[in-house]
């Protein structure tokens, strides 16, 4: 198995990046616009269309508000895997930023690299969306 690790500074305050993520059937309009071109929600289950045609299923399989921290799992869709958990979370950082934290766990590890370029991507989507939706904390 291999995991994906990746983690931003975005210059939003942690209450409005959340509130960007844990709006989770509107990650097309308010957290990764261009990157991520449709959502639609079916219960606990997402539908998530990215630019380049890849379309996942992804079930959520928490959503907490207090730790700011999202997780998901893809079930389903056009990736070839065995198995995917990945979380999303929140942390305030000094000054009144964030820390944006990324991580996923992918199988086979043969998608470790076309997944670790697929989040490259939108967590600089992520962070020049939220900054340009936040007033500057610094």
């Amino acid at each position: 198995m291999a995991t994906v690790h990746r983690d931003v500074l975005i210059d939003a305050g942690p209450e409005e990046v959340w509130a960007a993520m844990s709006d989770w059937g509107e990650v097309h309009r308010k957290l990764a616009p261009g990157f991520v071109v449709d959502t639609r929600v079916e219960g606990d289950v997402r539908m998530v269309t990215f630019v380049e045609g890849t379309v996942v299923r992804e079930l959520i399989v928490s959503l907490d508000d207090d730790a700011r921290r999202i997780a998901y799992s893809v079930v389903g869709g056009s990736l070839d895997v065995v198995h995917h958990h990945a979380s999303m979370q929140v942390f305030a950082e000094a000054g009144g930023g964030s820390r944006f934290v990324w991580i996923t766990d992918v199988q086979p590890h043969s998608l470790a690299e076309p997944i670790a370029a697929m989040v490259d991507q939108g967590i600089g989507v992520i962070q020049r969306t939220l900054e340009a939706a936040a007033a500057p904390v610094s």
